[in-house]
């Protein structure tokens, strides 16, 4: 790992700091915020490459853990990760890994369209695929309703934070693609 790899590891996950500044829309009946800090995996990923994007990640998360205030509303420390909703922010760093991983496949036929499915793929599939086995886990909920209860009124904001993070990721990939290096060296 080269220092400018360190760099970008540590540039996303202080994106991911910035990202909790934009004030969350709470939705009431669930006390839940929505935040444009689920937007992060997908950048990081899509921009840094599946190695890169997770670990930036995994820092986030170890950060959060030990106690900086780095989640939406000032929140951290080990109870943010142990809770119902904890799932989807573990499930960051396997979006941002799933997110580079597709995009480094994808690379050379990288356009709006494929860095969207991609992004929606990891953005909600992912994410939700951890998430709502873990809020029902730890709610006692069968399945059907932990995805109604913790995942439904999230899709709509989540596709749009796909979208953005698509056109973001093919504007970095024309201006100053980060990835296409490691692509090329393979046959």
């Amino acid at each position: 790992m080269t220092t400018r790899d360190i760099v970008q590891i540590a540039l996303f996950a202080a994106l991911m700091a910035v990202l909790a500044i934009f004030p969350p829309i709470m939705i009431p009946a669930l006390g839940v915020p929505v935040t444009a800090q689920s937007l992060g995996p997908l950048l990081a990923g899509g921009i840094l490459g599946a190695r890169r994007g997770g670990l930036s990640m995994l820092l986030f998360v170890a950060l959060v853990a030990l106690g900086l205030p780095l989640l939406s509303g000032g929140r951290g420390g080990l109870a943010t990760l142990v809770g119902p909703w904890s799932g989807y922010i573990c499930g960051w760093v396997a979006a941002a890994f799933v997110t580079g991983f597709l995009t480094e496949r994808f690379w050379r036929r990288i356009n709006v369209v494929t860095a969207f499915a991609i992004t929606a793929f990891a953005g909600i599939g992912v994410v939700y695929a951890i998430g709502v086995p873990w809020f029902a886990a730890m709610s006692g909920m069968p399945l059907p309703q932990a995805f109604a209860a913790s995942a439904i009124a999230f899709i709509p904001g989540d596709v749009v934070k796909a979208a953005v993070a698509a056109l973001a990721i093919v504007a970095v990939k024309r201006s100053y693609p980060l990835i296409e290096a490691r692509v090329q060296g393979r046959g």
